[in-house]
């Protein structure tokens, strides 16, 4: 049985709340990449007031997990952070296991290739890799953490969840969905997870870029838990019905492999936790 969405606590553990107020500004500085943060818009996106930002910053850049540009002002993730991945990396095998891959797939299909991880009520991606093709999607880098639904593969991931789950994850976070990404609705949400389930894998046409058509095909762990995705990112002049199907196939041929993987007993110890 999966876990019950957990957007917030409605009874959150005493003195936890500055843990997660720091969590949601180390956040928002993650998601802007290498472009850096500044405090006025990390504040927009937290919803916390400037004393409260610059107090979690300082204690954050503190720790190594945050930087901060003495010119722009601007905040960066810390070198602990990276740090902190390696290790986290290196716990789970990722890299060895499906670096390789995501970079067949972006091979073979000359567009970008990702592999993302769900962690609760998100999808996180942790690898990208470029094709051959001239144009380009932009839409999704490595460190971006998106609600389940939203794009290829975190639509995937979404789809295979039951019903119950599924209602339950809307009745909470439809709000924040709706505010980060307008283009999604209750009704679309649901109409992409039928359509989903009906042809077998995920199928995001431009709902989070226009032009950019994202396909993603789910992947379950030995006890049957979605732990993550492959999924493809091309531009939506590319497209046909038999590049849909052979990008499809492409997915397909790489996630039962992973899932192969994972069924062989001395080896599914380093990924059991991938959902929790």
């Amino acid at each position: 049985m999966e876990p019950t969405p957990a957007f917030a606590l409605a009874n959150p553990p005493p003195g936890s709340q500055a843990i997660q107020r720091a969590i949601l500004v180390l956040r928002s500085i993650a998601r802007s990449h290498e472009d850096g943060i500044g405090l006025s818009v990390l504040c927009q996106q937290t919803k916390l007031n400037k004393s409260t930002v610059h107090r979690l910053t300082a204690t954050l850049i503190s720790e190594g997990l945050v930087e901060q540009n003495e010119d722009t002002r601007r905040y960066y993730l810390g070198t602990e952070c990276y740090s902190l991945g390696l290790i986290a990396a290196d716990r789970f095998r990722l890299r060895n296991v499906v670096d390789e891959p995501v970079r067949l797939l972006a091979r073979e299909s000359g567009d970008a290739a990702f592999f993302s991880v769900r962690q609760g009520t998100h999808a996180l991606c942790l690898l990208r890799e470029d094709g051959n093709y001239p144009l380009r999607s932009h839409v999704l880098r490595a460190g971006d953490r998106h609600p389940l639904g939203v794009g290829g593969g975190s639509l995937a991931m979404l789809s295979e969840m039951d019903d119950e789950w599924i209602n339950d994850y809307l009745d909470r976070g439809l709000e924040e969905i709706h505010r980060l990404y307008p283009s999604y609705t209750r009704e679309i949400l649901e109409t992409l997870v039928q359509e989903s389930r009906a042809r077998g894998y995920a199928v995001n046409r431009g709902l989070v870029l226009t032009g950019s058509w994202g396909f993603g095909v789910s992947i379950r762990d030995i006890d049957g838990q979605i732990i993550g995705a492959y999924s493809i990112a091309t531009v939506e002049s590319r497209m046909t019905a038999d590049r849909e199907a052979l990008l499809y196939r492409l997915l397909r041929k790489q996630a039962d492999a992973l899932e192969k993987y994972l069924r062989e007993p001395h080896k599914n110890t380093k990924h059991k936790n991938f959902s929790s």
